[in-house]
């Protein structure tokens, strides 16, 4: 199935590693909070895809069986892959910011999901794997 881009929502512990996203008007919410992930490249695999801008954005090296849960949508520039990955939290010392966005943070899951500036179709994947009934933010 063509795909145009992949998230991965990375856990360190119990907690999420998100992105702030840039004030570019030219992109979809900007300043908001956004996950590990980005446009496809050179006919990667969703999971290449993820695991290669997980790197770029945030330093992290995951491996592809480091992928536990995914979920994918029509999106209006193409089907998005969405992963889940959980690593140790001691793993927050490996982060190395790359140049897009504002900085990162980690905060509870169900925080984001809740979240006004989290993006809305992330937060409903997220809501859906943490088994929230509802909670994705609107």
């Amino acid at each position: 199935m063509e795909f145009s881009g992949a998230k991965v929502a990375v856990f360190l512990g119990s907690q999420l590693l998100v992105i702030r996203r840039d004030m570019k008007p030219d992109i979809p919410f900007p300043g908001y909070w956004d996950l590990p992930g980005g446009g496809r490249e050179n006919g990667e695999t969703p999971q290449e895809c993820a695991l290669r801008e997980t790197y770029e954005e945030v330093g992290l090296v995951l491996q592809e069986e480091e992928l536990v849960w995914s979920a994918i949508s029509q999106r209006p520039e193409g089907v998005s892959w969405f992963f889940v990955a959980h690593l140790p939290v001691g793993r927050t010392r490996d982060i190395r910011f790359g140049n897009e966005g504002q900085g990162w943070a980690v905060m509870r899951p169900e925080d984001y999901c809740r979240d006004a500036m989290a993006i809305p179709n992330f937060a409903e994947h997220l809501s859906t794997y943490l088994g929230l009934d509802g909670a994705g933010a609107g």
